[in-house]
């Protein structure tokens, strides 16, 4: 595969034929915005993944349920405030009411209508102002209105996240952008978050499921904020092919190009959403090395990264680095205390389970910065895994008291 390079822009420029909204419907206190809605001009190719929670909101069940029987779609419609979950059957039959009031707009079929919801778990839809909510949002979806749309799916998020990148395909200029939620219940596999990733060029639909798999794991999978995971987690990727290139799949030249636009953009708005979690001030790094084995590696990282103890020294910019010896042990991966070395970025902390080289002044400088690494090598095997984790201030806990 050809190496690509792209340059990647913080904002949520549609690709052609993608019109979109934002709006404040009436669904929070706050009046902030609460509901967005994204549309094809045509049928566009989808793919889809979800939350792995036994536990799914009625949006899950349904939009699971069309990806895999429909395939195409016109598009998502979304409201933030209440999540759909745990609501019973008429939780699935607000869900399917909304897509269908959607689509009635556009003179569309239902099923090409997906629908995401986000907020409390619990709580009945509040469908006498979603419906009219939904109404509006059709009458004001505009090309332009990406950062709309992407203001609109917010909750504890303090930012709007999306990226755009233009690529070439078959000689077309192609553009590839996504927006995302995300700020707290964050953990593999998803997190409590939505992204809606959409692509004016061409892609063969299995293959672009495989692709949109592949991305995820590489991001979203690959964070964690409150080692919690949500019920309602959605990725939906359009490719409508407004962009009059040839159909990308694997064997096409342009088929990296693509790739690369996709796990940039994903990866990205993974990072913010890190970065962005709630109440926090600092982004970490966990990477392991040396492990026996893929799961070893894999089970070590998150330890570290979820453990509240190791997240609440990162507050105090202490590198307490036992605290990680602690929560290596306890986890499900092979560790042998008296190999283990761990470093902040590249100064050692600990070396054969033992204090080593750096001094605790030293180790809590790069502590203090808002993002640094924390590398551990466990030296048994050959195996790595990183994830990318953020620290555990009172923030946290006012907000979600």
């Amino acid at each position: 595969m050809k190496k690509t390079s792209l340059n990647f822009s913080a904002r949520a420029v549609l690709p052609s034929g993608f019109r979109a909204a934002g709006i404040i419907a009436g669904l929070k206190k706050s009046r902030k915005p609460d509901m967005a809605l994204v549309f094809s001009d045509r049928p566009a190719a989808l793919a889809g993944t979800f939350t792995t929670n036994q536990v799914k909101a009625a949006t899950v069940r349904l939009d699971s349920e069309r990806v895999a029987a429909v395939g195409v779609a016109r598009g998502v419609v979304v409201n933030s405030g209440q999540a759909n979950a745990c609501t019973g059957k008429n939780g699935l039959r607000n869900a399917k009411a909304m897509a269908a009031h959607a689509a009635q707009q556009f003179g569309v079929p239902a099923e090409q209508f997906l629908v995401c919801s986000t907020g409390r778990i619990g709580v009945p839809l509040r469908m006498d102002i979603i419906l009219p909510g939904i109404e509006k949002l059709a009458q004001s979806v505009v090309p332009g209105g990406g950062e709309a749309a992407a203001r609109g799916i917010m909750t504890t998020d303090t930012r709007p996240k999306r990226f755009t990148v233009v690529f070439k395909a078959s000689g077309r200029t192609c553009r590839f952008t996504g927006i995302a939620k995300g700020a707290g219940m964050i953990q593999p596999c998803m997190a409590t978050m939505l992204a809606f990733l959409l692509t004016d060029a061409k892609v063969d639909r299995r293959a672009m499921q495989k692709a949109l798999k592949a991305a995820v794991d590489k991001s979203f999978n690959r964070i964690s904020v409150d080692a919690d995971q949500s019920t309602n987690d959605t990725v939906l990727l359009f490719a409508n092919g407004c962009a009059g290139n040839q159909t990308l799949k694997p064997g096409h030249p342009d088929w990296p190009a693509f790739v690369a636009a996709l796990e940039g953009v994903t990866f990205r708005l993974a990072m913010e959403m890190v970065r962005d979690g709630e109440g926090a001030r600092k982004m970490v790094t966990v990477k392991v090395q040396g492990a026996r084995t893929p799961a070893d590696a894999e089970a070590a990282a998150r330890s570290v990264a979820n453990s509240f103890l190791v997240k609440t020294s990162w507050v105090g910019s202490y590198p307490n680095w036992g605290r990680i010896m602690d929560a290596l042990g306890y986890s499900a991966a092979r560790v042998d205390e008296n190999k283990v070395e761990i470093r902040y970025d590249r100064l050692l902390a600990a070396k054969n389970g033992l204090k080593a080289g750096a001094s605790i002044a030293q180790l809590s400088k790069v502590a203090a910065q808002k993002e640094f690494t924390i590398t551990i090598d466990l030296h048994l095997g050959r195996h790595a895994a990183t994830v990318y984790s953020c620290d555990c201030t009172e923030e946290y806990v006012k907000i979600n008291k």
